[in-house]
This record gives structure tokens, C-alpha cells and sequence, in this order.
């Protein structure tokens, strides 16, 4: 993680977490994280993950509210099926992950942004909700005014507590020892099955 927000969160939940693989969503304190609300988002597990709730700016980037929304709605082609069980994996594994994507808008302007997706337990056994936070990686006048046509994804990483496990090739993770992996026999076989991700240099997704 390089940007600001994306840090400040993520220390913010893991604090929150302690000794537990996920923080309850009652934890979560909105005068704590004033500043960083704009950019926070919460989904919640169903069919597909869903939008429950998403701050100003994370609306205003695709210039719609963003409430009740499926998360898959906001990637290109064929990657929001990808990015919906990216999500839907980072609960039931209790798994933090970083996206690192470009978003890019109607008028040919485009924006690299970090998005950081963490689990949260609605109970003490489940974890049917994420806390998450999406971040440009710089400032621009475009950005709202020219609202996101969808974001293609470049990579994903698990985090750990030092902020994140190191990425593996895309042969790597296309012969099944993925970054799910790093947990065990669970994660490898739902990674094997759904994880087998796409890096974009660039360029429109598809």
C-alpha cells in the first residue's frame, strides 16, 4: 500500500481486529475515521456483494449513487465476476486484500487507484460484511466531473499485518498456487477454482 488513505484504514481496522481474524461492524467508530469516509465503503454478502453504504467521493467518481449496487457493476468486460469473488472470498476467509486498478472515464482520461477490501462480522461467527476504501493515486479536475466508465483490475494481494504478502506471476497464479494459497489447502482449492486473475499493462480492459 502507498497511498494515505488506504494505510490509514487498513491500521484503523487492524487495530480494531486485535487477536480476531475481523472486527465487528459495531466497532466501527465514523467519528474515528472522519476524515476517511468519503472514500469508505461497506458491501455485504449475498448472491453477489453489494454496496450497503459508500461515502461522497466513491460515489462522485462514478457519478451515481452507488447504494444497493452490485460490486461488479463497476468493473469492465468480463472482470466484474472476478472482482465479486475477490470480495466474496475476502469474507469468507476472513482475508484482507489490495486491488490495484485504473479507472477510466468517459472522455478517455484515465486514474490509477488502490483499493483496499477488509472483513467484517456482523456476529461473533460471521463474517458476512467489508470494510473497504477506494483511492486515487493522484489529484486530478477530471475526476468527478468526468465520471469512471469502470475500473479493470491490474493485480491483487493478500495483506498481512507489514501491509502485504508479495504478489506471484501470473503463471503462478494460473497454475493454482495463487495468493490464496499462502492459507492453506481451503484457500488454494477456492483460488484454483475462481481466482485465476488477468494483469492489464495498460489499456483498456478485454
Amino acid at each position: 500500500m502507498r497511498l494515505k488513505t488506504s494505510i490509514e484504514i487498513f491500521n484503523y481496522w487492524d487495530r480494531l481486529r486485535g487477536a480476531d481474524p475481523a472486527p465487528l461492524r459495531s466497532q466501527i467508530d465514523p467519528s474515528s475515521i472522519r476524515r476517511t469516509l468519503p472514500e469508505l465503503f461497506i458491501l455485504e454478502a449475498a448472491d453477489k456483494p453489494f454496496f450497503r453504504l459508500a461515502g461522497t467521493h466513491v460515489c462522485g467518481f462514478f457519478g451515481r449513487e452507488l447504494r444497493d449496487a452490485a460490486f461488479g457493476s463497476l468493473w469492465g468486460d468480463t472482470q466484474g465476476e472476478d472482482a465479486e469473488k475477490i470480495a466474496a472470498g475476502v469474507m469468507a476467509h476472513a482475508m484482507p486484500t489490495l486491488i490495484n486498478a485504473t479507472g477510466y472515464g468517459s472522455r478517455g482520461n484515465s486514474m490509477a487507484f488502490e483499493i483496499v477490501l477488509m472483513p467484517l462480522r456482523s456476529s461473533v461467527d460471521a463474517c458476512d460484511r467489508l470494510l473497504g476504501s477506494i483511492a486515487p493515486a493522484g489529484n486530478s479536475v477530471w475526476l468527478g466531473a468526468d465520471p469512471l466508465d469502470f475500473l479493470a483490475l491490474d493485480r491483487s494481494r493478500l495483506l498481512n499485518d507489514r501491509g502485504a504478502i508479495p504478489a506471484q506471476s501470473v503463471e503462478e497464479q494460473d497454475s493454482g498456487r495463487s495468493l490464496f494459497a499462502t492459507r492453506g489447502a481451503e484457500l488454494g482449492h477456492m483460488v484454483r477454482r475462481v481466482m485465476h486473475l488477468r494483469i492489464f499493462e495498460g489499456g483498456r480492459a478485454g
